[in-house]
């Protein structure tokens, strides 16, 4: 299967060792970032969600306007937007994109920052409600009808118009997040991609093992992203000389702002814990120690070599069964470029090598 590789772009760069610039919206560097992402052979990016960050869907539209290529998956928590105008909101990104949109549903792990946007459910009701937006949200992009009415038990609606499609059919490309079992449980339902962050191998065969059980029980298959922060040189020995400078630079950041590591608030960080919890490098080029300095609240775990090393390493969970990768580095838009120039080519060829090696 064709490898697929995901940025994530922000509204302005920042990062756990990079203080965010006061503008609160960089035009210049979203632009820029995007079409770094779009000539570095990116196939899309992704568009977090915060609820202090801007509107994800607009974002997504500014960037589109510089790139002609490049996709945009655009993170999206279920419940405080209602799924009928969720329905028509993605389809309309997709028209104006011409085809390049995609969600990311993340019914959201933190009590915390989901009351910020007044949402009050446990985590069991947020993915009972996630199960039944995502199923509104299909039903809406391919009824043939020219309207839907559902009564359930979170949304109630009649007549919705169906009028406003997607490009891409039957609908645009659905990403899943989230660790859990009733996560997993939701993910193999309604997901094409379920995004895991940058776990072990063991932990990987473990949790797509989980996945594609739960799949077949809905008769469906589910490919899998696993999210890492790269972390090159020219030799493997400077590689980890920059890595344990990055390490120093999130302690400096973070004392200068007074931040502790947080106990995990979600599954997702409580697995990359665990296994930090076995040493700050693992499986030879796994990197735990940025995710130990920050209680592992996100995407936080690297791979460190040469660009070859690190690209067979990505071949190797490959050969695990991941066929999407969404990296990012800790000086987003200069790893972006050294990403598009020295792994991404390198990966997709040798990842093409192993292929026709086994076909041989």
């Amino acid at each position: 299967m064709t490898v697929e590789f995901i940025g994530m772009i922000h509204h302005r760069e920042a990062s756990e060792i990079m203080a965010p610039p006061p503008v609160i919206l960089d035009r210049g560097y979203i632009r820029d970032f995007a079409q770094a992402a779009e000539s570095g052979g990116f196939d899309k990016v992704l568009v977090g969600y915060y609820s202090n960050g801007p509107d994800g869907f607009l974002l997504a539209a500014a960037a589109a306007a510089h790139t002609d290529r490049l996709g945009f998956l655009v993170a999206h928590r279920p419940g405080f937007v209602a799924p009928t105008l969720a329905a028509r909101k993605f389809a309309t990104l997709d028209q104006i994109t011409g085809g390049r949109a995609s969600i990311h549903v993340i019914s959201g792990g933190d009590d915390v920052d989901q009351f910020r946007d007044g949402d009050t459910l446990t985590k069991e009701d947020r993915y009972a409600r996630t199960d039944e937006y995502m199923s509104i949200l299909k039903q809406i992009w391919t009824e043939p009808g020219p309207s839907v009415s559902h009564n359930g038990r979170f949304y109630s609606f009649g007549n919705t118009s169906t009028e406003q499609r997607c490009v891409q059919r039957p609908h645009i490309p659905v990403y899943f997040g989230g660790a859990s079992d009733a996560a997993i449980a939701v993910s193999a339902k309604h997901a094409d991609v379920y995004a895991l962050w940058g776990e072990t191998h063991d932990q990987v065969r473990e949790i797509t093992a989980r996945l594609r059980a739960e799949a077949a029980r809905h008769n469906r298959t589910v490919r899998v992203s696993l999210s890492l922060r790269p972390i090159l040189a020219p030799t493997e020995d400077e590689a980890w000389a920059r890595a344990e400078s990055i390490k120093q630079q999130i302690i400096e950041r973070r004392a200068a702002m007074g931040l502790a590591p947080r106990n995990p608030v979600n599954e997702g960080s409580r697995r990359l814990l665990a296994a930090a919890a076995k040493g700050e490098r693992l499986d030879t080029r796994l990197w735990m120690g940025a995710a130990l300095l920050t209680g592992a609240s996100g995407n936080s775990t690297s791979l460190v070599g040469t660009p070859r090393q690190v690209a067979e390493a990505l071949c190797d969970y490959y050969d695990l069964g991941v066929t999407t990768f969404l990296i990012r580095g800790f000086n987003p838009l200069a790893d972006t470029i050294e990403y598009g120039r020295d792994l991404l080519p390198l990966t997709k060829r040798l990842i093409a090598e192993r292929l026709s090696a086994r076909a041989a």
